[in-house]
């Protein structure tokens, strides 16, 4: 069995390119957050700097996708809020099956976000709501986070889902 652990261990750069990726949009957003409350601030108290009024509708939506963004890298790390605190006292086979249960329930969720935010996506609301501030510029993209969040969460627990099943499979070595 360990022989086909082997051959998808070589998949393990994907995952990590996947990260890198996500990581670098959630940087340049961070920066354009930070850039455009920074210019609606001055622009407020300084005479010379605009003050656009589409500003706070960008920050927010930033905002939403570095969260869900962040969320999911999150994953990957395995850095996400569990509950632990029985795992000391459960035996080491119970916690790797438990590992696997919330693995999965998260996964679901993620297709669950996958299908309805394309569903919503795909929505009147979506294609033909615009922006009270641009109205040149369609809300899909306030809506894009939540199919977005899903894929990369698929894509994520994919990778602690073979972790935790491998984990029944490969003895670790100390």
């Amino acid at each position: 069995m360990p022989k086909i652990f082997n051959t998808l261990d070589k998949i393990r750069p994907v995952y990590d390119w996947t990260y890198k990726i996500v990581m670098f949009i959630c940087k340049i957003l961070l920066i354009v957050d930070i850039l455009i409350t920074t210019m609606a601030v001055l622009g407020r108290y300084v005479p010379f700097i605009p003050d656009p009024a589409w500003s706070e509708q960008v920050v927010l939506t930033c905002m939403v996708y570095m969260t869900v963004l962040s969320a999911t890298l999150a994953i990957h790390k395995n850095a996400h809020i569990r509950m632990t605190v029985f795992d000391q006292y459960l035996p080491a086979k119970v916690v790797k099956v438990l590992d696997v249960v919330s693995d999965i329930a998260v996964m679901i969720l993620g297709v669950i976000l996958l299908v309805k935010g394309i569903e919503v996506c795909q929505s009147p609301l979506a294609k033909f709501g615009k922006y009270e501030s641009m109205p040149w510029l369609s809300r899909v993209w306030m809506y894009i986070p939540i199919p977005l969040a899903g894929g990369s969460m698929i894509i994520f627990e994919l990778e602690q889902l073979y972790e935790h099943i491998k984990a029944f499979f490969v003895k670790e070595v100390a």
